[in-house]
Formats: structure tokens, C-alpha cells, sequence
């Protein structure tokens, strides 16, 4: 991400599957990985959206 003057993008980077969303430094389609630690269970979601509206985003949910 970091090469492509993407570096903001390193955690979408790593979601991100398509050779299209990597050049152009966007998400086009959705992406989970989830992960447990000792207390937690993580949820990680990428999707397309600004952040400007991931608050709204959120409490919609």
C-alpha cells in the first residue's frame, strides 16, 4: 500500500482482494476476518463507504 502512496490503506490493504482495489486504493466489495484472543472475539469489516459515514454506518446497524 505503502509503494502505491496508499499507506492510510495498510488494514483495507490486507483485506482487500481484488487487483482492482489495491490499484485504485478502494474497496469494491466487502471483506471479514475474524480472530479470538484470550477476552475477545474481533470482527475486522472492510467496505466501500466513506469514512465520513461509518458513524452513520454503524448506528444504522
Amino acid at each position: 500500500a505503502a509503494e502505491l502512496g496508499k499507506g492510510s490503506f495498510k488494514y483495507a490493504w490486507v483485506l482487500d482482494k481484488l487487483k482492482a482495489e489495491r490499484e485504485r486504493g478502494i474497496t469494491i466489495d466487502i471483506a471479514l476476518w475474524k480472530f479470538e484472543t484470550p477476552k475477545y472475539y474481533v470482527t475486522v469489516i472492510d467496505a466501500p463507504g466513506h469514512r465520513d459515514f461509518i458513524k452513520n454506518m454503524i448506528t444504522g446497524t
